[in-house]
């Protein structure tokens, strides 16, 4: 019976992990990716910050999965709320975007990479 039960636990952190994803997309990803491809420097950015959390979750020798980027997402939240980070409210601007927000749109770039929710 561990068997049975250790598959659903993975089938449910897999769905709550593509569900922080797509909810990170939505608030971040959605006007994140598209300035980052409209601006060099930013894209310059997120690509370093994206080779910083290939470095961190050791894509070298392992898989990224949807799982290990959701709970990656949600450690840089949670150490920014600690520090006194909050997110912006309403639109984001791109241009005056700190370093937590490029982190986030990193992962959203990752996850772009990732295959499909079944």
């Amino acid at each position: 019976m561990n068997g049975l039960f250790s598959g659903a636990a993975a089938r449910a952190a897999l769905r709550s992990a593509h569900a922080a994803l797509t909810e990170l997309h939505d608030t971040v990803g959605v006007s994140g990716l598209p300035a980052a491809d409209a601006n060099p420097g930013l894209m310059a950015v997120v690509d370093q910050h994206t080779a910083g959390i290939r470095d961190s979750l050791s894509a070298d020798v392992r898989p990224l999965t949807a799982v290990l980027l959701a709970a990656y997402a949600e450690g840089v939240r949670d150490a920014a709320f600690t520090h006194g980070w909050r997110p912006p409210v309403g639109h984001i601007d791109w241009s005056e975007s700190d370093w937590v927000l490029c982190r986030l749109l990193a992962v959203c770039a990752l996850a772009q990479t990732l295959p499909a929710a079944n």
